[in-house]
């Protein structure tokens, strides 16, 4: 029973453990417009998370729910779920058909990032890649 739910949970799209490979790096760019809000990486399997210059020197802006002080490096193992909303489940038959097409594995979670990652219906951030 424990397992079906799980997988009715991640069809649903929500929160799943997502972790990645310690020996895949990848640089991601968060940007609200033209304006760079911070930098998300992955570095020997450890998700970063820090603000931009920018973004700091602009207070008419609210930090993030999950990164609320702006002086902060964040890290931890586990993509936070403001980043991990943004990848939709693999079971979806659209998204699966996607993964074959374009050779990704379900389970590569910085390439579905890559591939998934950019924009969402509801948020007006973008995240592009840096490398």
């Amino acid at each position: 029973m424990k397992a079906l739910m799980k997988k009715a949970m991640e069809w649903l799209g929500m929160k799943r453990e997502l972790t990645v490979a310690t020996d895949i790096d990848a640089e991601f760019l968060l940007a609200l417009g033209s304006l760079p809000v911070g930098k998300l990486s992955v570095h020997e399997g450890r998700w970063r998370f820090e603000y931009s210059d920018e973004f700091k020197e602009k207070p008419e802006f609210r930090p993030l729910v999950e990164f609320p002080n702006l002086e902060r490096v964040y890290e931890q193992e586990e993509l936070w779920q403001f980043f991990a909303s943004r990848i939709p489940s693999t079971l979806q038959p659209d998204v699966e058909t996607v993964l074959l097409k374009e050779d990704i594995d379900d389970d590569d979670l910085i390439a579905l990032l890559k591939r998934f990652g950019k924009r969402t219906v509801t948020s007006p951030f973008e995240l592009s890649v840096v490398k």
